[in-house]
């Protein structure tokens, strides 16, 4: 994004994404982060030096400026960081303009309460797509994202051998994300296996530095069996916490990633994760682009676990089947058009969601969302608890 679209304090802090208005390199932190890796090799086999903040990894993986004092700041004389620097400016300036700008308008005329403080935002099978959740909830303590991607070590531009390439396999990881608002789950595998840049960090480290926030703390660590966080422990449930200062704002708040299998039969075999969540209270459920898993017959647990603990649900038609949505609990707005499924996905048409779009003439959305990228063909559900 250019510094023009971000020139006065009341422009809505995500068309802050191409500049973050303050920089804050946590130098003690990556100590910590030293000293844990040496403790828990495992956990963080390649520890970013001691001198090197996350905050200004986040930033020079996002294209962004770091401190000249920074250990990586020579790097942003590298042509290859200076080209990446460049793509991401203008694939970053296209969504806010294609897509946020838009995304915002509607918000604040149709979900101004989404833009309150939760205490929780729930996104199941989300994958490192920090990014919606963050613009529709933007006020949540706290996040909880997962996927079966694995997390991968702290990033660390220093030891990349050949950055370009590195920087490049970032790009092709996160760009079908920027383009069509979803992650092309094997292309992201594929590409982020490559180069020193593994798992799925890198990402949620550009995307929470493109939001205009500071890390201030990444700790790795594990679920047990009880739903508790184990700092530096490696488990069947491996995830990593993420804090952070937004910078418009000043709220601090945290982002938790985990590696794990919500279906049935993962939740029975590794229990902590709903444990985990069953304590942080009731909040948000978010949902976008799930490949429709929440209408087989083995995810109904954490189905029902989103329905249980959540105020608030906003999701595409890939999320919870209309027939799960109680209309004695349940308030649904719907907005854009439904189409039904991509072709991919066509078993799981909804005539019911159909009769409904054509009886209530639900207003347009302007942007693209889920697996329906084109804003003309897209739809949104907003259930609301009664």
């Amino acid at each position: 994004m250019k510094t023009n679209l971000i020139d006065n304090d009341a422009t809505p802090h995500w068309q802050r994404l191409g500049v973050c208005a303050a920089v804050s390199a946590i130098l003690g932190l990556a100590s910590t982060l030293s000293v844990r890796a040496q403790e828990n090799p495992e956990i963080a086999p390649r520890a970013v030096p001691a001198n090197v903040g996350p905050n200004d990894v986040a930033r020079f993986l996002a294209g962004m400026p770091v401190p000249e004092d920074s250990p990586l700041a020579p790097l942003t004389h590298n042509p290859a960081w200076q080209e990446h620097a460049a793509f991401f400016e203008k694939e970053f300036s296209k969504l806010t303009l294609r897509q946020l700008q838009k995304l915002h308008a509607w918000q604040e005329t149709y979900l101004p309460e989404s833009l309150q403080p939760i205490p929780v935002a729930f996104y199941m099978f989300s994958g490192p797509d920090f990014l919606y959740v963050d613009q529709f909830f933007p006020k949540a303590s706290v996040y909880v994202l997962c996927g079966k991607e694995s997390m991968g070590p702290p990033p660390d531009p220093l030891r990349i051998a050949n950055l370009a390439g590195a920087l490049g396999n970032l790009e092709n990881a996160m760009k079908s994300s920027l383009e069509t608002t979803y992650f092309i789950t094997k292309d992201m595998k594929v590409d982020l296996q490559q180069q020193n840049l593994n798992g799925v960090l890198p990402i949620l480290y550009a995307f929470i530095a493109r939001a205009d926030k500071s890390i201030t703390g990444v700790t790795f660590g594990s679920l047990n069996g009880t739903g508790n966080f184990q700092e530096g422990t490696r488990g069947s449930i491996p995830g990593v916490r993420l804090r952070y200062i937004d910078n418009h704002s000043g709220d601090s708040q945290t982002v938790y990633y985990f590696t794990t299998d919500i279906s049935d039969g993962g939740i029975k075999a590794s229990p902590g994760f709903l444990k985990f969540c069953q304590r942080l209270g009731t909040g948000a459920g978010f949902l976008k682009s799930s490949s429709y898993l929440m209408f087989e017959n083995g995810f109904g647990t954490i189905r029902n676990f989103i329905l249980d603990h959540s105020n608030m649900i906003v999701q595409d038609d890939s999320g919870i089947p209309i027939a799960y949505f109680d209309p004695n609990k349940w308030h649904l707005r719907l907005f854009g058009v439904y189409l039904g499924p991509i072709e991919l996905f066509k078993q799981h048409f909804q005539p019911r969601l159909q009769e409904l779009f054509a009886q209530g003439n639900p207003p347009s959305i302007e942007f693209g969302f889920g697996y329906r990228w084109n804003y003309k063909e897209a739809n949104l559900l907003v259930a609301t608890r009664k």
